[in-house]
């Protein structure tokens, strides 16, 4: 039964997530782009200095700053996929498909920095805090309520539920391969536990999730970037010849044939656009809920900050991922997904190479857990009202459980497909209201 499902949701994502998926996700990026005149190159620098301002300031309101609401964006964005997901392209994609991640991240810039305009021009004020995201700027600036509620549902399933599913699961292995046991009655109590921490901050809404991110995030990040930066040092003199592989893998068919596994550069195209839009999930419509909350004097600064979080997501950490992999080449050691970055980080780190990694996707997964929690909730009160959260968190907190207790290889596979159904309506979104971003930015210039 379960692999009849896995292959009814693998054809469909083989149609969805094929050429026409890809090119849709980076053709918006690259039209934007050129609409707002390489905002990404332009005024990058401006996106940091309004990003950690606020943390020199003193706060003076409870409500959200930019800051907050970027690290509730990243919490969601960095998760399993840039441990994972940068190991997976360059296994199926080669080295080269790293640079075609740095591409995607590229032009991903604009498309977030647009999906946080509209968040916040057509998000709205409930109680002492403000809320939005594509389905809000759906139904108010296309004016089409039903696609409106279609997303609403699509990203409720992808990342409420089933992916929230996943990142349990996650989190179960990693621990498992840190104490070296497996059985049902320990996942079990994992899985509580985790529930029971995500359903302390969860039930304090968006200002205890923001707070705790605000908090977690950069912690995370550090620890991270700081475990890579040992490993890259050792490994010191090979950096440069790593970096000119990635190059020569992605643009010469001599250096594409002779990579790891003989990847070919259409293969390093698709693998590492694909994996490096998951990663900074640039045009799925899921971060826009966060930075739809802060409280910025104008959309565009905003717009501005979430470049930076698709900065941080893709060139630094998912870098730092694919150099540990490739210096240590542990993409050679027949491994799959995050083993192979485990395998890395153990090759650099030795012994606490495991134990170092099971930390930081602890860390990881709940973040994300947070965040996708709450962009969910967020389109429950749009469809249904502050009446169904309550329903909503708890029936978050059974997938969580859930999660930990089974094998989720073939759930992957259904929020794939409603990860896509999630891109389409807010891809039309962001290219119908064009000229709303434009003019938008514009009055700030």
């Amino acid at each position: 039964m379960v692999e009849t499902i896995t292959a009814f949701f693998q054809d469909i994502n083989s149609f969805l997530w094929g050429p026409v998926m890809l090119v849709f996700l980076l053709g918006t990026g690259v039209w934007l782009t050129l609409q707002l005149r390489f905002i990404q190159v332009r005024h990058l620098g401006k996106g940091f200095k309004l990003t950690f301002a606020p943390l020199f300031k003193k706060e003076k309101s409870e409500g959200i700053n930019s800051f907050k609401a970027l690290a509730t964006s990243i919490s969601a964005q960095v998760g399993t996929g840039n441990l994972a997901g940068v190991a997976t392209a360059i296994a199926s994609g080669g080295p080269g498909a790293i640079f075609w991640m740095w591409i995607s991240s590229f032009f991903g810039m604009a498309t977030i920095f647009s999906e946080a305009i509209l968040a916040q021009k057509y998000r709205v004020k409930k109680g002492s805090h403000f809320v939005g995201g594509p389905a809000y700027y759906i139904r108010d600036g296309l004016g089409s309520r039903w696609l409106a509620g279609f997303f609403a549902i699509a990203i409720i399933i992808a990342l409420g539920f089933i992916g929230n599913m996943v990142q349990s699961n996650a989190i179960t292995v990693a621990m498992n391969q840190a104490i070296g046991v497996d059985s049902l009655p320990i996942n079990l109590v994992i899985g509580v536990i985790i529930a029971f921490f995500v359903g302390l901050i969860l039930f304090g809404g968006i200002s205890r999730i923001s707070n705790f991110a605000g908090n977690v995030v950069p912690f995370m990040a550090l620890l991270y970037i700081g475990g890579s930066l040992i490993i890259l040092i050792s490994y010191a003199d090979q950096i440069i010849p790593t970096l000119q592989l990635i190059v020569q893998a992605a643009i010469s068919p001599e250096a594409a044939a002779g990579g790891a596994l003989g990847a070919t550069i259409k293969e390093a195209i698709r693998y590492g656009i694909a994996r490096g839009l998951f990663s900074n999930e640039a045009g799925m419509g899921s971060t826009p809920h966060a930075h739809a909350v802060a409280e910025v004097k104008h959309p565009t600064h905003q717009g501005l900050v979430a470049m930076v979080g698709v900065f941080i997501d893709t060139v630094i950490i998912c870098t730092l991922t694919a150099m540990v992999v490739l210096l240590t080449n542990a993409h050679q050691s027949g491994l799959e997904g995050s083993a192979i970055t485990q395998e890395g980080f153990a090759r650099g780190l030795g012994s606490f190479g495991i134990p170092f990694i099971a930390i930081c996707l602890l860390f990881f997964a709940f973040t994300t857990i947070l965040g996708w929690a709450y962009f969910g909730e967020v389109n429950v009160k749009f469809l249904f009202g502050d009446q169904a959260v309550g329903v909503y968190r708890s029936v978050v907190l059974i997938f969580i459980v859930t999660g930990s207790l089974v094998q989720v290889d073939f759930v992957w596979e259904i929020a794939d497909t409603f990860n896509a159904l999630m891109v389409i309506p807010n891809i039309l979104a962001l290219l119908g209201l064009t000229k709303v971003i434009k003019s938008t930015w514009q009055q700030t210039l």
